[in-house]
């Protein structure tokens, strides 16, 4: 059985927190799938450990779950920024993108990183208030698909004003929006759509930026129900409207 220091136990424990992981450049991922993930993309990986080389204690140790995965591994933060992507946009370009604005939850993050894989939206565009993609947790909630899509940290009202210097469609879900299923004109089912926080849906300093403004409706119409959505169920209704 293969060994494993001390020192290195306590590095990789660091990587739970953002300063190590930002400082280093590097993140964590556990699990079979998630790992097998990562070595099938582009991405370096430094380091993998299996439980059955260093140990049920050490993997124990090193793992961020209450429940130790059988294999973790150490992996390389890849460099990209968000002028690489905005770049490569053309008035003709009929991509789908995502902007969270201020999206708190891991959970959520890894969710919705998942729904944009399904869905084939081309990146996703985040807030600097946006939790940190490479969260131990919201690598887990990813399911492997944080290898196959960006997430680019940036300022979204900027970003706004880019899309529409080149005549794409800036939309938005906010509560005084259009029905969705009524408002989505079938030739302009592309461009970015921002999705606001858990606790205050789109910010204030955002929200003249928004073209077209997007309701996912109750049903029926006028029945009392929850105050909201949650912000990655609310992301997939409104990916699979874009591609309906």
């Amino acid at each position: 059985m293969g060994t494993i220091s001390a020192n290195r136990i306590k590095f990789i424990r660091s990587l739970a927190q953002k300063k190590f992981r930002d400082e280093h450049s590097l993140f964590v991922a556990e699990g079979e799938k998630i790992v097998a993930e990562a070595q099938a993309s582009g991405y370096k990986i430094e380091e993998i450990y299996r439980i059955e080389e260093i140990g049920a204690e050490a993997m124990a140790r090193i793992s961020n779950l209450s429940t130790p995965s059988p294999v973790l591994a150490v992996i390389k933060k890849p460099e990209f920024s968000a002028e690489d992507i905005i770049s490569a946009l053309k008035p003709e370009s009929k991509g789908l993108y995502l902007a969270l604005d201020g999206v708190k939850d891991p959970g959520n993050l890894g969710t919705i990183i998942r729904i944009a894989d399904w869905f084939g939206v081309e990146a996703i565009f985040a807030s600097p208030g946006t939790v940190e993609v490479f969260n131990p947790k919201v690598v887990q909630a990813t399911m492997g698909a944080i290898f196959r899509k960006k997430v680019i940290y940036t300022d979204l009202a900027e970003l706004c004003t880019r899309f529409k210097s080149l005549g794409l469609p800036v939309y938005g879900t906010l509560l005084d929006g259009k029905n969705i299923y009524e408002a989505l004109p079938a030739d302009r089912k592309h461009g970015l759509v921002v999705m606001g926080s858990e606790s205050f849906g789109i910010s204030e300093q955002l929200r003249p930026h928004i073209d077209s403004k997007l309701f996912i409706p109750p049903y029926p119409a006028d029945a009392v129900t929850s105050e909201s959505l949650n912000v990655a169920i609310a992301t997939a209704i409104i990916c699979a409207e874009f591609r309906r």
